[in-house]
């Protein structure tokens, strides 16, 4: 995280706790045990908040996949995240990243899976964690797990899949007294935020921002129901269409 006030009140989110629990799982199993695992759901759980706190927090090589990687660039950027020069061929890269997860002894969290498969290049990451036995977490969208089904070897070498959990109102509590500090959100407001964006931390960070320049317009130190009055709250549906006469 790009703040240490945040890395403090991050370990009590939700997903943070299963994504932490998840990748201990497969770092402490017993050695005839597969050892990855997946955490999926829907854009917007906190997902990505969370691999990139338990990265830092667990001492992982954390890598986040774009659209346009190839099998080689993603291997090439796997090399970088662990501060090594790719070799000339992709033989001699899958080699390098083995050898330095055996060596380290760190796990390694791929997020943005769906890429990958999209790419299929799915027995890539396969072909990393036989070289090397080394935990590996994947993270991605509610259909990954289905996605990967279609790769036999590969889905048996799974030991745990995790959905990410929706955010509750402790987490939408935890998210406040950091995107709103030194501005108080009484909990009838807090509990209309939550019920309006569907268990989505980013949308509940969206209102939470709103909520404190709504409050510090009007030079309060804290706000509810009632000082917010009937203003929009942020639900990320599309606006209907528009109607010109």
């Amino acid at each position: 995280m790009a703040t240490k006030g945040l890395d403090v009140k991050t370990a009590a989110l939700s997903i943070v706790v299963l994504a932490q629990s998840c990748l201990m799982r497969i770092m402490e199993r017993r050695e005839h045990l597969p050892g990855m695992a997946v955490l999926y759901g829907p854009s917007g759980f906190g997902k990505s908040t969370a691999a990139a706190y338990i990265s830092n927090k667990m001492n992982a090589y954390y890598i986040e996949c774009k659209s346009v990687w190839s099998k080689k660039a993603f291997m090439e950027n796997v090399l970088k995240v662990m501060g090594i020069c790719p070799g000339r061929t992709v033989s001699i890269m899958l080699d390098q990243i083995c050898e330095q997860l055996v060596k380290s002894g760190r796990p390694l969290i791929i997020d943005e899976m769906d890429h990958i498969v999209e790419k299929v290049a799915v027995e890539v990451v396969r072909d990393i964690y036989e070289g090397s036995k080394a935990p590996i977490l994947l993270i991605g969208e509610e259909g990954l797990p289905k996605k990967l089904s279609r790769w036999e070897r590969f889905h048996g070498r799974i030991m745990e899949w995790a959905a990410a959990p929706a955010a509750d109102l402790h987490d939408a509590k935890v998210l406040a007294d950091f995107y709103c500090a030194g501005v108080t959100v009484d909990d009838d407001l807090l509990k209309v935020i939550h019920a309006k964006t569907g268990g989505s931390v980013r949308r509940v960070v969206t209102n939470l921002d709103l909520v404190r320049k709504e409050a510090q317009s009007q030079g309060l130190h804290s706000i509810g129901l009632k000082e917010w009055g009937k203003r929009d709250l942020y639900t990320g549906e599309a606006p209907e269409p528009r109607r010109f006469k």
